[in-house]
């Protein structure tokens, strides 16, 4: 065999008929004989952000014991599996989501405003708006020289709410978690379909309709690069054809389930003016089909920075699928009423066994010299730790994955209470490498555990 420096680009791209697919990171990318410590350097490392609103059961979500071998309470038993690679943070605070003087109600719209930004928003109902940039976006201008997308936002609630959403506040400090600057608030999307498209439609064409037609309606994205996925493969060693294989079905599966749910949504409502896309009937179906599409966003590196907004602050959702029939809001002013805190613990469960499904497409999914779980910071947690008093201190928080060797999980710790949660952004930062005397109302950096 004839061993040579020659590799495929890094950003490599199937091609057909007017459509490209970006590649997921393979062996061949990566010159022969480099050493695995080169490969290693070379693999980014990719930020999350995970939001669940109306605040947490806390004596349900915090351990018991503070340290290493804790046991997983009953809200987080669902990720079990990945407890050596999460650390659960106790103690932090979003203290500027906190009315000043004056301001009196407007706790949920705030709760949403300060999480990535950690500044008080504006109460305001026009659009002199005004919170500060999210660490999301801080991350996503690093990046994007480096990336397609400079960052992805996601939501699995309905997103055409404007206007005010009460207590004297736009609509707009809920519908987001991104600013990308302190009067810009980012739109965040909920159609599986759109951001399919935004991550692998057509990147020669600018005419969105015909390319969804030619597409979605004729053809599957994976049919127009049919020619070159052939030619590839076969120069390929068997490794690298696993993992192509490997994420070409996923590719198609999304394409399918995608399909499906548009079918659905139009049979319900055939006869009403749809906006591009349908959504799944049941929130698991749509979070799953959501958090697939992120995996494939940076299994590609298209993009390194990914907010998911699991629904907005005070949503009236009704889980169905839980046997529910009151809204979610309601119930989470439950004054302690123990049948609707045991409903709240059911909602606070499902979000955690849909974020479980998200970790383990991570950890099963290959890059560089381990996989996705092992390259990833991902947050978890909301602005409200009990929802029922509105309190915005002792908020529920993970963090979750390797950062490339840079942090140790398995610990729950405990800071002193108020410790402001930027102070965790400001560590992320310095982890990434990216130097920051402070961020929104920080005081230092936080001590993680290190490998």
């Amino acid at each position: 065999m004839i061993i040579t420096n020659k590799a495929l680009p890094r950003r490599t791209f199937l091609r057909g008929v007017g459509a490209a697919l970006a590649l997921p990171v393979l062996d061949a990318m990566v010159p022969a004989l480099a050493a695995s410590s080169s490969i290693a350097a070379n693999t980014p490392t990719r930020i999350g952000f995970a939001y669940v609103p109306n605040g947490m059961i806390m004596k349900q979500w915090t351990p018991s014991i503070v340290g290493a071998g804790y046991e997983m309470s009953p809200i987080l038993k669902p990720l079990a599996p990945f407890q050596d690679q999460m650390l659960v943070l106790s103690g932090l605070a979003q203290n500027n989501g906190v009315a000043w003087a004056g301001e009196g109600a407007g706790d949920h719209q705030r709760a949403g405003a300060v999480w990535l930004t950690g500044e008080h928003p504006k109460k305001t109902e026009g659009a002199d708006l005004r919170a500060g940039i999210s660490i999301d976006q801080v991350m996503a201008q690093e990046f994007r020289q480096h990336t397609q997308l400079g960052s992805l936002e996601m939501i699995l609630d309905d997103n055409f709410v404007v206007g005010t959403c009460g207590s004297g506040y736009s609509c707009a400090y809920q519908n987001t978690l991104s600013w990308s600057t302190p009067t810009t608030p980012v739109p965040m999307e909920n159609r599986p379909r759109a951001v399919f498209e935004r991550l692998f439609g057509d990147l020669e064409s600018t005419d969105a309709s015909a390319r969804q037609t030619r597409i979605f309606q004729e053809r599957s994205l994976l049919d127009l690069v049919s020619q070159d996925v052939s030619r590839l493969f076969k120069a390929l060693g068997a490794k690298d054809q696993a993992k192509l294989t490997e994420y070409l079905d996923s590719i198609r599966d999304i394409e399918r389930r995608i399909e499906i749910s548009e079918k659905q949504a139009n049979r319900e409502l055939p006869a009403v003016e749809r906006p591009q896309g349908g959504i799944p009937s049941t929130f698991t179906e749509h979070a799953k089909l959501m958090m697939d599409l992120q995996v494939l966003a940076y299994q590609t590196d298209m993009t390194r920075v990914v907010t998911v907004m699991m629904g907005r602050e005070a949503n009236t959702r009704v889980y169905h699928e839980l046997g529910l029939s009151e809204g979610y809001h309601p119930l989470s002013h439950h004054q302690n009423d123990p049948d609707k805190v045991a409903k709240i613990l059911k909602i606070d469960k499902l979000h955690t066994e849909v974020f479980a499904y998200f970790l383990e497409k991570m950890r099963a999914t290959p890059d560089g010299d381990g996989n996705l779980l092992d390259h990833s910071m991902i947050v978890y947690g909301s602005a409200l730790s009990d929802g029922n008093m509105h309190e915005h201190f002792d908020i529920p928080t993970l963090l979750v994955g390797g950062a490339s060797g840079r942090i140790k999980g398995g610990s729950h710790i405990e800071y002193s209470q108020h410790t402001p949660m930027t102070n965790l952004y400001l560590t992320m930062l310095d982890k990434l490498g990216i130097q920051r005397e402070r961020f929104g109302d920080s005081t230092g950096k936080l001590i993680l555990p290190s490998v």
